[in-house]
């Protein structure tokens, strides 16, 4: 698999990588014998980057990455904290961030950590210079290696490029969410950041695998999080109405390569924009997992196939998220 840098980090990692959400929690069941075979099929295809947080599954998730971790310790591993309590501003200090910190390694089982992000704070912390300096401290202390911020939203994002010393940002960025490629990737570029693309699929919306008459348990934030009921509503589908984001799928499907699943497609589309240093998709069984890291290996898309793209954004889907993240 090619291989880029993960901004100031200074890694060279796979550009598909492993996003380990779906076996922690919000997805529905996934067996832990699912989850480490997910997990270790995605290394065997070359995938070098995990990323994972510590309130997936209060733990499970780095849990379960910190096994694979032990079993292959040249693997880059990136978690998040600061959602463990309320999002207000006064959480965000030394104490919390080495209690987070302490409990991220011992579930990993490290003494440094790659990468830790803030996990989608609010904007008065990425506004706080008395945040990134204990984030400093963090990284002399030897607690983790580098930090990055996690974001909601464009502005958030390019503030936080602005900080001298933030390696990554993480963003949604998809076929569905355009508005990145305006400035945010252009910025982060400039000042050397890294871009993490999270939520590539849609929440399996651009898997192609959906219709109508798809459903989802109690436990799936594709049920519960519809409105933004349990955190954003960008993170579920996008933001985008599931019927309206049925409608554009169907106008992409002839886009398609043969050959190639509507998952790869949308994975080549984000790692064919410059700026992107890996793309996470999560995987619940080896399948998919072997699925999204072939999306590497295909040819970039022609220029008429992403012009095509962004009419499907603009006819479809731009007024419901451009304005709002």
């Amino acid at each position: 698999m090619d291989k880029r840098t993960l901004g100031r980090t200074g890694a060279r990692v796979g550009t598909v990588g492993f996003g380990a959400w779906q076996i922690g929690s919000a997805w529905g069941e996934v067996s832990e014998s699912d989850a480490m075979e997910a997990l270790r099929t995605a290394v065997a295809e070359g995938v070098t980057f995990i990323d994972t947080a510590d309130v997936y599954g209060d733990g499970r998730s780095e849990r379960l990455v910190g096994r694979l971790l032990a079993e292959h310790p040249h693997l880059t591993v990136a978690t998040k904290m600061g959602r463990r309590m309320s999002q207000d501003p006064a959480n965000y200090g030394p104490g919390n961030f080495r209690a987070w910190n302490d409990d991220s390694r011992r579930n990993l089982g490290v003494d440094t950590i790659d990468l830790v992000q803030l996990h989608c704070p609010p904007s008065a912390v990425i506004d706080s210079n008395d945040v990134f300096d204990d984030l400093d401290a963090m990284v002399e202390e030897g607690r983790m290696r580098a930090y990055g911020v996690s974001v909601e939203t464009c502005d958030q994002a390019l503030a936080a490029i602005q900080r001298p010393h933030v390696a990554t940002v993480q963003i949604i960025l998809n076929a569905f969410r355009h508005k990145p490629l305006e400035q945010v990737l252009p910025a982060a570029r400039e000042a050397g950041v890294g871009i993490i693309a999270r939520v590539p699929l849609a929440s399996g919306l651009l898997s192609g695998k959906m219709s109508d008459r798809s459903s989802f348990g109690e436990d799936d934030h594709r049920s519960f999080n519809r409105n933004g009921e349990a955190f954003d509503r960008g993170e579920t589908f996008s933001g985008v109405d599931f019927a309206s984001g049925l409608k554009a799928v169907e106008r992409l499907r002839p886009l398609v390569p043969e050959g190639v699943t509507m998952a790869q497609f949308a994975l080549r589309w984000i790692l064919d924009q410059e700026g992107v240093s890996v793309v996470i998709p999560g995987a619940r069984n080896a399948t998919q997992a072997q699925g999204n890291a072939a999306a590497a290996a295909l040819q970039p898309l022609s220029k008429e196939t992403h012009t095509q793209v962004r009419e499907v954004y603009d006819d479809l889907v731009r007024s419901q998220v451009h304005h709002l993240w």
